[in-house]
């Protein structure tokens, strides 16, 4: 009688199925060289920490009410629509200070080309 060939079982396969997703991460160096940009002086370790930890909940927190927006919008996409709309409800835009004008304060001239298209002719800069 002939018999049948079992295949040998491969060690360490299993290992990699049981390892569950991470979620991503904000890079530490961004948010200590985004701190220290703005405190301008030796931050404590722990508290370092804390601030690495209200930074995750705060993206957290800003991705889902924008895909809560986008989702309410009936689209797929996050648009800068939803971005002004929730920087409205946070107060950060109102109608004496728009987008625009906190683009053009806040940051530099590279980025401001990108959000806020402007057609040039001539010597007139037309928004």
């Amino acid at each position: 009688p002939v018999q049948l060939l079992q295949p040998k079982p491969v060690p360490g396969r299993s290992r990699t199925s049981q390892r569950k997703p991470r979620e991503p991460q904000i890079a530490r160096s961004l948010i200590k060289e985004v701190f220290s940009y703005f405190v301008k002086m030796p931050v404590n370790r722990e508290a370092f920490k804390i601030v690495e930890k209200c930074s995750e909940k705060y993206f957290k927190q800003l991705s889902s009410d924008l895909e809560a927006y986008t989702i309410h919008a009936g689209r797929k996409t996050v648009e800068m629509a939803d971005v002004e709309m929730l920087m409205r409800r946070q107060g950060l835009v109102t109608d004496k200070v728009p987008l625009n004008v906190l683009i053009e304060r806040h940051l530099p001239l590279e980025y401001r080309k990108l959000l806020i298209p402007v057609a040039v002719s001539g010597n007139k800069v037309v928004p």
